[in-house]
Parts: structure tokens; C-alpha cells; sequence
């Protein structure tokens, strides 16, 4: 199984390469779910060393996106991969919150020969969750990133063990959306999912004494030993059993 870190600063791309992190997710702007990163992050987080999956989201909000959006994702897909990025992570919606097809092609052709994720737009379409299984795999999509359709993890944990048995090995399955060190294990022994992602992030005031203060998603190290700590020790455990 492996481990992803979502990772929005240097600083939490400088503690998954200190903790040997599998992978990361690379994005800027948790507080609002998470944008795509600036080219200097994607190049900082690539020579870092990290196996590094990029966040292709234009803006905050849902994932109806225009024509003219859809370009610009294709076009920073085309970016991420020319600056040495293993894969983008992609979601997009059409106006019925059915899986954008036509978009998931384009973002698919455009990310020829890299690993491709799924993110939680899925949890926020309408269709049955089997036909959007159809779908990704269809398209060759190599992971999902769900929540199991629900707003917090701990409540989609039956469905991911469903859609753990659909899948059968076309695509990789990973849980994410509020994993943390109470529940984490529970996922990996209901679920046996391919990989486990979270964020290990706080609230967080800086520059408090500016006029320019804002409240932000800050990594937390001692959140994330304790959550890489609880998932090393319940993968040791089921090693030892098995």
C-alpha cells in the first residue's frame, strides 16, 4: 500500500521526503480544497526528489468547468508533465454532475505516458457510483481518490469496501477526506485499499500582527507522524498475521 501526502508548501514536501513519503500530491490553497501550483512549486517539488502528482483545479468551487477552463487545464497538464511530474491528479463535471467525458479524454490525451488520478469531483457527481467506475476505467484512469460519496471518510468506509470489490484490479483504489490517526487503520483493514492520502494539516494564523493576516491549512509534523505512525504499525501487524 502505498502513502501519499497532500502536500500545499515547501514545508510539507521537505517532512514527505524526511518521512519517506511514497508520494505527494502537490497543490497550493488547501483552505479552499486545493488549486493547481505554480510553476516554482511544481519545479521545487520535482527536484526534491518526491514522486510528485499535480493537482490540475483552475479555481475553488465545484467542477462544471467552461471551454476556455478546460484549455487551461489541458495546458497545464501538458506543463507538469514537461517539467518531470509522474502524474496529475484531474476531475471535471458537466452541467448535469455527470462525469465530463469530453474533458476526461482531453486530460488523458494530454497526460499520455504519465499516471493519472481521479479526485473527489467523483464524490460529487450524480450518476450511480458502478457507472462512474465504468467510466475511469474505461478511460484508463489509474487511481481514484474518494471519500467513499460521503462528506467525511469515517461515513463512506462501506462503500469503499464496495467499490474496492467492483474495481478488481482495473484501477488502484485510495481513500481520502478526513483520514486521520483515529481512523485510519480502521480503513486499511475494512477497505485493504491501494494507497491512503490525507493532508495532516491544521487551521493557522500567520503574520498575525500584519494587515495582511490570514487563516490557512499549515502541516502539522506531529499530526503526520502520528497518522504515518498508526499506518505503519497496522500494515506491520497485518504482515505478521498474514
Amino acid at each position: 500500500m502505498k502513502i501519499e501526502l497532500c502536500a500545499a508548501s515547501v514545508t510539507a514536501i521537505k517532512l514527505a521526503k524526511q518521512l519517506n513519503f511514497d508520494r505527494i500530491e502537490l497543490c497550493e490553497n488547501l483552505v479552499q480544497g486545493g488549486i493547481t501550483p505554480s510553476a516554482g512549486r511544481i519545479e521545487y517539488a520535482v527536484n526534491s526528489g518526491m514522486e510528485t502528482h499535480v493537482l490540475i483545479r483552475p479555481r475553488p468551487g465545484g467542477f462544471y468547468y467552461s471551454k476556455e477552463e478546460i484549455t487551461i487545464m489541458v495546458s497545464d497538464i501538458r506543463f507538469a508533465k514537461k517539467m518531470g511530474a509522474a502524474g496529475v491528479v484531474v476531475g471535471a463535471l458537466n452541467n448535469y454532475r455527470a462525469i465530463d467525458e469530453e474533458a476526461l479524454k482531453a486530460f488523458m490525451d494530454a497526460a499520455e505516458g504519465m499516471e493519472v488520478t481521479y479526485h473527489r469531483a467523483f464524490d460529487d457527481c450524480v450518476l450511480d457510483w458502478q457507472k462512474r467506475l465504468d467510466i475511469l476505467i474505461n478511460a484508463g484512469i489509474t487511481r481514484l481518490l474518494t471519500s467513499g460519496l460521503a462528506s467525511n471518510i469515517n461515513n463512506g468506509i462501506p462503500v469503499l469496501k464496495e467499490m474496492k470489490g467492483y474495481i478488481a484490479g482495473h484501477l488502484e483504489l485510495m481513500p481520502g477526506g478526513g483520514v486521520n490517526a483515529a481512523n485510519v487503520s480502521k480503513i486499511i483493514h475494512e477497505v485493504e485499499p491501494d494507497a491512503i492520502h490525507f493532508s495532516g494539516t491544521v487551521k493557522t494564523v500567520v503574520d498575525e500582527e500584519s494587515f495582511f493576516s490570514e487563516t490557512f491549512l499549515a502541516i502539522d509534523e506531529n499530526r503526520v507522524k502520528r497518522i504515518l505512525d498508526e499506518i505503519r504499525s497496522t500494515l506491520k501487524n497485518n504482515h505478521s498475521v498474514n
